[in-house]
Order: structure tokens, then C-alpha cells, then sequence
């Protein structure tokens, strides 16, 4: 019964706030990059797309078929991404990672909506999902700059 109570906590109301308003929940039409990402645990996907100018994210729009806290994750980048530079994506990847094993560290501005995180520590099998959207983001700046 405590795991359960454990997990329904889990779903704060700040969660399913973010997972019911998701900025940017649309493809772009002409986008510089695109990325599918699938959580094969839960089947949870997001696809991004995404334009960059003068090494800034200045567009980004995503397709998200996930679980609240997927969304809310979603939510989150799309609020934020905007603006950010590549480097500022990824270090909000790796620090959502971070939070998520158990560093208890908040990311950096402009991600520190991530915080609402901190209770999934403890459900390893949440991670994927809750990570699609930011992963998505870095893997498509990453195929940008390769390209």
C-alpha cells in the first residue's frame, strides 16, 4: 500500500498541470531537424522538430503520445527550449539524468521546471519516458551539427 500511496504522489497536481498544457505540441512544417524517439518499456513517443539560427534553438514543435509524466517532461522543453543553445540542451539532459538517479540537484535556468522530477528518483522504470523529450531535442541538434 505505501508504494502505491508512493506513486500517487507521484503524480502531484504541478504534473498533470504541465501534461495538460504542453507548449509547442505541434510539428513544425519546415523544421532543420526531426527526431522520433520511442520509450520501448511503455511505448510512450515524442517526436521533435526543431530550427536553429545563429547557434540558438529558434523554433521547436513536438508530437506527444505519452504518459503524464512524459508530458509533463514535454511540457517543460517546450517552455523552455527556445532560445537555448545546444549546449544548454544537453546540460539539461544530463542533469535531468542526474535528478532522476538521485542527485537531488535542480537543472539550470531556464530547466528548473525539471524539479518536479525529484519524486521519480525512486521509479527507474519512469526515467525513459520522462527523458523522450529532452533526448529527442539533443538528438536532433546533434544530427543538426553533424549534418
Amino acid at each position: 500500500m505505501s508504494g502505491e500511496t508512493d506513486l500517487i504522489k507521484l503524480y502531484s497536481g504541478r504534473i498533470l498541470e504541465l501534461a495538460a498544457d504542453i507548449p509547442r505540441a505541434e510539428r513544425l512544417s519546415e523544421p532543420h531537424s526531426s527526431v522520433k524517439k520511442r520509450s520501448p518499456l511503455c511505448g510512450s513517443t515524442v517526436t521533435v522538430d526543431l530550427r536553429c539560427e545563429n547557434s540558438k534553438i529558434s523554433d521547436f514543435g513536438q508530437d506527444v503520445k505519452a504518459c503524464a509524466l512524459g508530458q509533463a517532461a514535454a511540457s517543460v522543453v517546450g517552455g523552455a527550449i527556445v532560445g537555448c543553445s545546444a549546449e544548454q540542451a544537453i546540460k539539461a539532459r544530463d542533469q535531468l539524468r542526474a535528478l532522476l538517479k538521485g542527485s537531488g540537484v535542480v537543472p539550470d535556468a531556464p530547466f528548473e521546471g525539471f524539479e518536479v522530477f525529484l519524486p521519480a528518483s525512486a521509479y527507474k522504470n519512469r526515467h525513459a519516458s520522462i527523458l523522450l523529450s529532452i533526448e529527442a531535442t539533443c538528438e536532433a541538434i546533434d544530427a543538426l551539427q553533424n549534418a
